[in-house]
């Protein structure tokens, strides 16, 4: 059974009307003259004491959501415990009505995941956030999905995380806390981008550096948040198991967990966990509000990419609890010596064919800083494409940015790098990271000049391919002859 409802209170009638229309819910009273009144309109209403847990559970047998629906606010504590009791796991809703206190809210709210106040024009939305819309059937997986972790939960980043994935994870954070599940939100690699760690610093966030040795089997849970796959642009191992993945990115793979929510139609991840928090009505703290609006913002581009209505919605309900100021100085951090030192060198070093820069910048420590310069070498004149790259004593790193709408330039690194490395990232901006041990021999005597032939080369090859894959798909007729 998919919902269950315990009392008959202020929506009743309504309610009941648009719950049979998405599958006949089991109503459970104790009056026997509402039991008998319910059924005559086609209710299927059970007579049994709806505070008796063991009661309740024999009566009902399994269910993924409770509505609770009492007659009076004194009744929605002893009825929402019930549910509770008797369904820990399931997603429970309890609807008082017009007369109740904000104490009685609060005594409820310590049992149900969503306390809503109803009037007969409510019932419809009552409906969804039980389970009967899309967005309600998904919240309420994501709650049960998040209780019942055993354990601490280990909220994940991809590696170097950007400022969508560090909110994201510390919004799903707060939620498995929410439901009384401890979690902690971990990363691998660096946060080296200047905005990025003022975000951190700024936000106070909590976040865990793991090293690359440490793995998850310290926690009872794992969730993934803005990538879908352990070991792939992750730390983790491949065969990490998987409790809980959010992620706007299109899986290029299949992806197992036990809750998953994929959506590539949105422009952020920020922006799907700010639908969390208003399908469970919940007010975001200014902290949490600020970093999930910069993340929204810095991965559509300023609302120019891939951003939808959705976005804009997340967007709207973010800026009201927002803390402009802190955002301001987030965008403008100082900018580390180093960083001006690295945007220098990809500038001094740049090898130009067309409209396509690419730098290699040598060793590298701050790795945040390609970005920095793959975006400043976009800025030149006549240039379309940029790539800069740089390595360290295990990893080549690569960044790229593009403006050519011909480009892909996220699937013109996979298909550079995919086989040898992971990479990754949107139509105009992306990274790869590659095993130095791929490219060059431990005994080489010059590993930068066979590191630039070789990503050069294959970087290339791909804008190749995939130029004229596009033409082949989008272009004119290749019989044509401009003359």
């Amino acid at each position: 059974m998919d919902r269950l409802v315990l009392g008959a209170g202020a929506v009743g009638s309504s309610l009941f009307g648009r719950l049979r229309e998405r599958g006949d819910p089991v109503v459970l009273l104790e009056n026997d003259q509402q039991v008998a009144s319910l059924r005559e309109k086609g209710v299927d209403a059970r007579h049994v004491d709806p505070t008796e847990p063991a009661a309740v559970r024999t009566v009902a047998g399994r269910v993924d959501s409770v509505v609770v629906l009492p007659a009076t606010p004194g009744d929605g504590r002893a009825l929402a415990e019930t549910a509770r009791e008797a369904y820990p796991e399931a997603f429970v809703l309890a609807c008082l009505g017009a007369g109740a206190t904000a104490a009685d809210r609060r005594v409820v709210a310590t049992y149900a995941d969503r306390v809503v106040d109803t009037t007969e024009e409510t019932a419809s939305r009552v409906v969804g956030l039980a389970g009967g819309s899309p967005a309600g059937t998904r919240t309420r997986r994501l709650q049960r999905a998040l209780r019942s972790v055993d354990g601490t939960l280990g909220v994940f980043t991809h590696d170097d995380p950007d400022p969508d994935a560090i909110a994201s994870a510390v919004c799903l954070r707060r939620l498995a806390e929410r439901v009384g599940t401890d979690a902690e939100v971990c990363y691998y690699g660096d946060i080296d981008h200047q905005e990025n760690r003022a975000l951190v610093n700024l936000l106070g966030y909590d976040l865990r550096n793991l090293d690359s040795e440490e793995t998850a089997e310290e926690f009872g849970g794992v969730a993934l948040v803005d990538h879908s796959r352990p070991g792939i642009n992750s730390g983790l191992p491949p065969e990490t198991p998987v409790d809980v993945v959010v992620d706007h990115h299109p899986p290029r793979a299949p992806v197992e967990a036990s809750f998953l929510d994929l959506r590539s139609g949105v422009g952020s991840t920020s922006t799907l966990l700010a639908g969390y928090l208003r399908d469970l009505d919940v007010e975001p703290t200014t902290d949490l509000a600020t970093g999930l609006l910069y993340g929204l913002r810095t991965d559509t581009r300023e609302f120019s990419r891939e951003v939808s209505s959705v976005d804009l919605e997340a967007a709207a309900m973010l800026v009201e609890h927002a803390d402009g100021r802190t955002l301001e100085r987030i965008e403008s951090p100082s900018v580390t010596g180093e960083t001006l030192d690295t945007v220098a060198t990809a500038v001094r070093n740049r090898r130009v064919d067309g409209d396509v820069v690419t730098t290699c910048i040598g060793e590298v420590s701050d790795r945040d800083a390609l970005a920095q310069a793959a975006d400043r070498l976009l800025e030149l004149e006549d240039v379309l494409t940029t790539l800069v790259f740089g390595y360290t004593d295990e990893t080549v790193f690569a960044s790229a940015r593009s403006q050519d709408g011909r480009l892909d330039i996220g699937a013109v690194l996979r298909e550079s790098f995919g086989q040898i490395g992971s990479a990754g990232g949107h139509a105009d901006m992306a990274g790869a990271q590659i095993p130095l041990g791929m490219l060059v021999a431990d005994e080489e005597p010059d590993p930068g000049g066979v590191i630039e032939d070789v990503v050069v080369g294959r970087f290339r090859g791909a804008l190749r391919v995939t130029t004229d894959r596009a033409a082949g798909r989008y272009g004119s007729d290749p019989d044509d002859d401009d003359g």
